[in-house]
């Protein structure tokens, strides 16, 4: 059987599923995942600056380190299958909310009482990030599940990158802050996070939940063949390399953190403020994209976001000081946003009917990844050229990022063909299990 066309959901009675309350959900539980994902913002600040001030470690190890804590994240493609085979609780996504929701709540509680070393912190910032993929396995399987079925990855990709950007946004503002704070309460603030989300496993929201896992873009078979649809599906392959070299910037994490503050003798707080106007500076292009994935072709948007996002990093050239560095952030962050959001639409489109968390948690891996590949590879540049490191790491930044574009060429043509809310019943997608 095969899927004829993503129209969109509706309910038994013919009425259209409520748009509004889909975006509340997805809006709320977004701005939860973000405010205590391992990787990022108000754990991952906070720990960086740890491993610089108190443990001393330099560039190099420094990378190595949030290297080491990821590895759970490169194996998220299994994770994602987990979620799509497995329906703990008889609940599905919000099975997971629930029982991982706790669980990294422990880790996290768990780790306000370890020794203050090195390896306490490794070894319990490795759990949650393990514990914590089931969690974002749900997520974003969830989301990119519904962006197919009604047809609006486009807006939900927009909303996805908004709502999360926020409480990035705000670690890095609050990050002077919260780098001298005692650990207890940053891990105290993330448990208390994650109560929260186990609790957002108890709300059913109508329009996003039913009828949706009966849907042909739901479906699943045998495990066998399963993996061979993800194999054969000749969507996911470009969306994949396409998020890695998107994230790969060896010249945007730790070389930078050291530039600012030991080679131009600006202070830690100017670091977290340049990441606080850069990530502002996503919002507007992302707000434009949400308006105009309605009216332009996926394709289009991929080209043009692409070509304005290749030399994001060259005005990071022009930063010599305080001023710079917060006057150059904003326009640097406005070049980037609509290639962020466009990629990760195409992430949503590419998902084999029935394996959302398991593309969805593979892309989530490339990017995680390519960032911490970057930073090692920018680190090894920054410390082997006192004079010019930073140089080399933003010219190789740039190089890289210009890869993107014969890829995108490489994307089933049909697949982003038409805009968002657009049926594209010529697009062939793999075959769906009855």
């Amino acid at each position: 059987m095969a899927v004829e066309s993503n129209y969109p959901r509706q309910e038994a009675s013919g009425t259209p599923r409520s748009n509004s309350q889909i975006f509340l959900y997805f809006g709320a539980i977004t701005f939860l995942y973000w405010m205590v994902v391992p990787h990022q913002g108000f754990v991952d600040i906070p720990i960086a600056f740890v491993l610089k001030n108190r443990f001393h470690l330099d560039a190099n190890a420094t990378s190595w380190f949030r290297m080491g804590v990821a590895i759970p994240v490169f194996g998220g493609l299994f994770v994602g299958l987990v979620r799509d085979k497995w329906n703990p609780l008889g609940l599905r996504d919000r099975g997971y909310f629930q029982i991982f929701g706790l669980l990294t709540a422990g880790v996290f509680f768990a780790l306000i009482f370890t020794p203050d070393t090195y390896w306490s912190l490794f070894v319990g910032v490795f759990v949650a990030m393990l514990v914590f993929r089931f969690v974002a396995a749900a997520y974003q399987g969830l989301i990119a599940l519904i962006g197919q079925e009604d047809l609006m990855s486009g807006r939900l990709s927009t909303l996805w990158n908004f709502v999360s950007y926020i409480p990035v946004m705000i670690g890095f503002f609050v990050g002077a802050i919260l780098n001298d704070l005692p650990k207890a309460y940053i891990f105290t603030g993330a448990a208390i996070v994650m109560l929260l989300i186990a609790a957002f496993g108890l709300w059913r929201p109508a329009s996003v939940f039913e009828g949706t896992y009966s849907r042909p873009m739901a479906r699943t078979a045998h495990l066998k063949e399963d993996l061979l649809r993800l194999l054969k599906h000749k969507a996911v392959y470009p969306a994949v390399l396409i998020c890695f070299l998107w994230n790969f910037a060896p010249g945007a994490a730790t070389p930078l953190q050291y530039y600012l503050t030991d080679k131009l003798h600006l202070s830690d707080a100017v670091f977290n403020y340049y990441y606080f106007f850069f990530t502002l500076g996503f919002l507007p292009t992302f707000a434009l994209y949400g308006a105009l994935c309605k009216k332009v072709a996926l394709n289009k948007l991929l080209i043009w976001g692409t070509v304005f996002a290749v030399p994001q990093m060259v005005p990071l050239l022009f930063i010599h000081s305080t001023a710079a560095a917060l006057t150059w952030a904003v326009p640097t962050g406005l070049m980037g946003g609509v290639a962020t959001a466009a990629y990760y639409d195409l992430a949503m489109r590419s998902c084999p009917p029935g394996l959302q968390g398991t593309l969805m948690l593979a892309v989530d891996g490339a990017f995680i990844l390519s960032s911490r590949l970057g930073d090692i590879l920018g680190s090894k540049i920054y410390t082997s050229s006192p004079q010019n490191g930073f140089l080399w790491s933003v010219i190789a930044t740039t190089a890289v990022y210009a890869m993107i574009l014969p890829i995108i060429f490489l994307v089933p043509r049909r697949l982003i063909a038409t805009a968002d809310g657009e049926a594209n019943p010529e697009y062939e997608a793999d075959a769906v299990p009855t």
